[in-house]
């Protein structure tokens, strides 16, 4: 309209009010078109900043009329840098286009696959989590529309099954393609449930709200191929100490899930309290819990399993003996505990109060079975955790009944008959399992302790028994342990114990594993470099199942556990998936993105570095 005016356009007939009219809307048309299309980013982009990518950083820079694509830092990521914003990083083949598209999140659907079956109906599961989760983006609330997207996986596998062992595969691939109709194309296949559900997650880590833009955007043109480099990777919760709630439990298991993390280790019992509700012995919650509602059900588990299957994660019970025992047994009789709540408690125990199961009483082996036939019910688990940790022979000796039975069978009450006790229990303890499970020996998994010395070590079987390592990364029982072919799981807690660094509860001062443990540290805790430590070479990487972060319980509870675990254990997350040659430093920009995305899912994660710096990569060096 500029250039003609309202008269030459109605002519004679200016005064026609319809013509007018017509003349109005007619240069209200042409004013809006010509907003649009003069490329005046003040006026239609949401800031004045956009970003770039220079050397693996998105560079902030302010948006100028010679800048003709201005891109968010969220979508800036999604291409910068050696494997954009994808956490863990990927091990295989990954390729990135330079495009992005439109995504309307409403119209995510899954083919090539029967949703009737059980995969199929998990892998649903996955998707309608995947659409809420980018519906509830930051700022997504009135997203432009875009295009649909389908998820076609390639389902060469039994999909009436889905069970997670030792020697399941997790290997993936995912290509995203966008057709000439606009539509969007996700083709996922992995050899069974596991490793297509890792594409998925995969596949919400390549998709972002542009806030520049005001709409989410996927990347277009992906082929990533993946697959993880150790096959346990797991976190320890203890809620025996502190109770934790279920819903802090849940989070707990969302946040291992984005980050591809496959073990939720419950230590559901301890000295401290006995929560877990029994059907076999209902006593033991009733007498052990803090409090009636401070128990976990066997509608909780149920939940808390299924939850932890949807994700990809298996939920691994302990149940901590000889040691760690008390609060809940008080019901039982029968000598079956020795030394509870003695005193001093330094003498007989590592922490108050003190409690050890009596080897030598035939109920204890009684009870162990109802436990283990109802855990193994619950937890349907492939493996088992039968705890071993910190037994005191201290505590066996001041009992009468335990000596006067050592005496009988003619052993003397040196310290290496005291083990020769342990190895009595764990053999029948370990026998007692085997009938819960339907008489079928399971593998079971013990803490490094005395009965992993060297002089104590022949008593445990390397085809039946794999060992966590929780002391240091550099002692010597992890050269032991490979020389005697045990498979081992890295807790050590120089680095992967998560409770150091805070005020110590007995005492004054720090606790005892102080210091703090950075996710730096946590990141660069490399199982093999602590093999070629002790001059072990690569091909005993079989025998390294993985690692585990710990959170033990004393100073943590519900309101604080997210802060305590995150983002540190996402840092060992991709130690175990990704073992990377490179350091931490690599790896800082995707750590800050994806510890913003824990946020986003509702995960309280510990800050790491002021927003500015995730704001000015590169900024925030010493």
């Amino acid at each position: 309209m500029k250039g003609r005016t309202i008269k030459s356009f109605c002519g004679r007939r200016l005064r026609s009010p319809r013509c007018l009219a017509a003349a109005m809307i007619a240069l209200l048309v042409v004013t809006l078109l010509l907003k649009f299309f003069s490329g005046n980013a003040e006026e239609t982009l949401s800031s004045p900043w956009h970003y770039y990518c220079d050397g693996g950083l998105c560079k902030k820079a302010e948006i100028t009329e010679n800048v003709t694509t201005p891109l968010a830092l969220s979508v800036c990521q999604l291409f910068c840098g050696e494997a954009g914003a994808i956490w863990p990083k990927p091990t295989g083949h990954m390729s990135f286009g330079n495009f992005v598209a439109r995504l309307d999140p409403d119209d995510i659907v899954l083919s090539g696959i029967d949703l009737r079956s059980n995969v199929g109906q998990l892998l649903q599961e996955n998707v309608d989590r995947l659409k809420e989760n980018v519906k509830t983006l930051p700022g997504s609330k009135a997203i432009k529309k875009g295009y649909g997207l389908t998820i076609n996986v390639d389902a060469q596998f039994d999909v009436t099954s889905a069970k997670l062992t030792l020697g399941t595969s997790e290997a993936y691939t995912i290509a995203i393609h966008q057709q000439e109709d606009g539509e969007l194309i996700a083709d996922v296949s992995g050899k069974n449930y596991f490793g297509v559900r890792h594409a998925l997650e995969t596949l919400s880590q390549l998709i972002v709200y542009d806030d520049l833009y005001g709409d989410v955007k996927i990347v277009r043109d992906v082929y990533i191929k993946d697959e993880p480099a150790f096959p346990y990777r797991g976190i320890l919760l203890d809620t025996a100490r502190n109770f934790m709630d279920k819903a802090s439990i849940l989070r707990t298991i969302e946040a291992m899930a984005m980050s591809k993390m496959n073990t939720f280790h419950w230590h559901i019992t301890d000295s401290h309290s006995f929560p877990y509700v029994s059907r076999t012995w209902p006593k033991f919650s009733k007498y052990g819990a803090y409090t009636p509602d401070k128990i976990y059900t066997e509608q909780d588990i149920k939940e808390i399993v299924k939850f932890g299957l949807v994700r990809g994660v298996r939920v691994l019970p302990e149940f901590d003996a000889p040691a760690h025992v008390g609060e809940g047994w008080q019901w039982v009789g029968h000598d079956t505990t020795v030394c509870f709540k003695a005193e001093p408690w330094q003498r007989y125990c590592v922490e108050p109060p003190c409690g050890q199961l009596n080897p030598t009483s035939e109920k204890v082996y009684e009870v162990l079975e109802g436990i283990f036939t109802d855990m193994m019910r619950d937890f349907e688990p492939d493996f088992f955790h039968m705890g071993g940790d910190e037994v005191n022979i201290n505590c066996w000796n001041s009992s009468d009944i335990i000596k006067d039975w050592m005496t009988k069978k003619g052993w003397d009450l040196s310290e290496s008959s005291f083990y020769q006790l342990w190895d009595h229990f764990q053999s029948k303890a370990y026998d007692k399992l085997t009938k819960a499970n339907n008489g079928k020996e399971l593998d079971a998994v013990l803490w490094t302790s005395g009965l992993t010395n060297e002089e104590n070590l022949k008593h445990l079987d390397p085809k039946k028994y794999i060992i966590q390592i929780w002391t240091t990364g550099a002692d010597a029982t992890i050269g032991r342990l490979i020389k005697n072919n045990f498979r081992v799981i890295f807790s050590n807690y120089d680095a992967l114990y998560l409770d150091c660094g805070f005020g110590a509860w007995v005492g004054e001062g720090n606790n005892w594993c102080a210091p703090y443990k950075g996710w730096q540290k946590v990141y660069e805790n490399s199982p093999m470099k602590m093999l070629k430590g002790q001059g072990f070479s690569e091909q005993y990487k079989h025998l390294v199942l993985g690692g585990e972060a710990a959170l033990w319980s004393e100073q943590v509870d519900s309101t604080s556990v997210d802060s305590r675990l995150w983002p540190r254990s996402a840092a060992m997350a991709e130690r175990l998936w990704s073992n990377p040659t490179s350091s931490w430093i690599h790896a800082e920009q995707r750590m800050l993105r994806h510890r913003e995305r824990l946020v986003q899912r509702g995960i309280f994660a510990d800050s790491l570095e002021p927003e500015w710096c995730l704001q000015n990569q590169g900024s925030c060096y010493l």
